[in-house]
């Protein structure tokens, strides 16, 4: 079975396991063959306070949460040259742009930090501790696409999943899986939160089975509990 990253925008994927990237951006990590993913059905998100939107070279690339004054939490495989983030807003290009001036990336992980020049004053992500139990509905968050082919949405979105087991993520990490109950992640979702009880248990890095425009598709979203050692270390939270 191939991989894909989630990058770019966020849908569904026939026979493969693909990142979510947003289309078309170069990162840091291998770039296997297939399709890429977003959150395909779903609803309009509320304003969510630290959702973080993620650019590589000035192009919508990623999703993410900002956990501090100066961190942003996203996946390895989103990361690239001449980075920045949009916060504030839920908008796609809204908010206020922060350069990063730098990227630590997880041991065993498809998790990165993006440390900002810049500290931005809001209501932070708390992370979890644990990964969410086998059954449990979760919601996943991003600006990825909506359609095969199409543009990033242009609204953060939501859908729920059903976490449905333990899987890996796009580096071999471990990761929690879940599929879509009305939603599933695509194309520019990557890096973008799974969310347990109001706490992020996940990070966006594949989706696999998806089919054209499947809300039903299995999501592998990397484990917060299995890095936070290393983020409290390097982020100090």
């Amino acid at each position: 079975m191939s991989r894909a990253r989630l990058a770019g925008a966020a849908c569904a994927v026939t026979a493969t396991l693909s990142t979510l990237l947003a289309g078309g951006v170069a990162s840091a990590a291998p770039q296997p063959g297939g399709v890429q993913p977003f959150i395909v059905g779903g609803d309009v998100a509320s304003p969510v306070p630290y959702a973080a939107q993620v650019y590589v070279e000035g192009r919508f690339n990623c999703s993410g949460t900002i956990i501090s004054a100066q961190w942003v939490l996203t996946a390895e495989h989103c990361l690239g040259n001449s980075m920045s983030v949009r916060l504030g807003s839920n908008d796609l290009g809204g908010g206020t742009e922060v350069t990063v001036d730098r990227q630590e990336v997880a041991p065993g992980a498809d998790i990165a930090l993006l440390h900002l020049t810049s500290s931005f004053d809001t209501t932070y992500v708390t992370l979890g501790d644990a990964d969410p139990a086998t059954g449990a509905t979760n919601q996943i968050f991003g600006w990825g696409r909506e359609t095969p082919t199409g543009p990033a949405a242009p609204k953060l979105k939501t859908a729920n999943v059903e976490v449905t087991g333990k899987s890996q993520d796009y580096l071999g990490g471990p990761a929690i899986q879940s599929r879509g109950i009305n939603g599933a992640a695509w194309k520019g979702d990557s890096g973008g939160p799974q969310m347990a009880d109001g706490k992020q248990v996940g990070v966006a890095s594949t989706v696999q089975n998806q089919g054209g425009e499947n809300p039903n598709g299995t999501n592998n979203y990397g484990s917060v509990a299995n890095s936070r050692d290393w983020i409290r270390s390097t982020a100090g939270v």
